[in-house]
């Protein structure tokens, strides 16, 4: 298998035009290719330089000529995860025509997105690059030949780290600083660094306030665990699958 990295400018992509309008960057979470209505559906976390570049980036998104549906998920601060539905790119064709998958996640920032490909040959990889050329602009930044498990390992590695992150997004600034000091006093060290008493005291709470603090926390981050090493689980027998442009 020939596996390719490349930084790609699409002229029909909305989140392309919009990092180059707006000071903000995606990161892909999630996606699927609907071959029937040729349509990429994705999760995206959205990163603005401030709330008020975020809240114009999102907004340039949703009143895109080539989105065909946008969702606020979530939103931290200058932070949000957002799912969309945009129609077929002219790269997303030139790539799915000649069987060609995706085999990492991708990222948008300043006018570019990297993208990493795969194809069965070299032969194909060729003939694919050469019309993604006819309309598109990229640059190839690695061409590599290997074989599928290493692939497979790479992109279950990545989105275990995606979904551990969102686990830590998804705390309170009072469950994460709960946490955050628990584990940098040695709480969960044996024998204890800290004591409940000690922890609480710093925060000018009680220890049973402090402790249902810790315990949410701790629930939250655990439950994205087990969801975690379930998905390490499955990827050990089930093989990879057709990637986000479908076959």
């Amino acid at each position: 298998m020939i596996d390719i990295s490349m930084e790609m400018e699409q002229h029909d992509c909305p989140f392309i035009d919009t990092t180059l309008d707006h000071d903000v960057s995606f990161s892909a979470v999630q996606w699927e290719f609907d071959v029937s209505n040729h349509e990429l559906e994705t999760r995206m976390v959205v990163q603005g330089a401030s709330r008020s570049a975020l809240n114009n980036g999102m907004t340039a998104l949703r009143e895109h000529s080539n989105m065909y549906n946008y969702q606020l998920r979530k939103r931290w601060d200058d932070t949000a995860q957002i799912r969309t539905v945009i129609h077929e790119t002219d790269a997303m064709d030139r790539i799915r025509s000649h069987d060609g998958f995706i085999t990492g996640p991708f990222y948008i920032e300043d006018g570019s997105e990297l993208w990493h490909v795969g194809f069965d040959s070299a032969g194909v990889a060729d003939k694919a690059l050469s019309e993604l050329d006819h309309n598109n602009e990229f640059d190839v930044m690695s061409r590599d030949e290997h074989g599928g498990p290493l692939v497979q390992e790479t992109v279950t590695n990545v989105n275990a780290g995606l979904e551990l992150v969102d686990a830590c997004r998804d705390l309170t600034e009072v469950e994460r600083e709960a946490l955050k000091a628990a584990v940098d006093q040695g709480y969960f060290e044996s024998p204890r660094g800290t004591t409940l008493n000690e922890l609480a005291e710093q925060f000018d709470i009680s220890a049973p306030a402090f402790s249902k603090n810790l315990r949410r926390g701790q629930q939250k981050v655990t439950r994205h665990v087990v969801q975690t090493l379930e998905s390490l689980s499955e990827s050990d027998t089930d093989g990879l699958d057709d990637g986000p442009f479908g076959k």
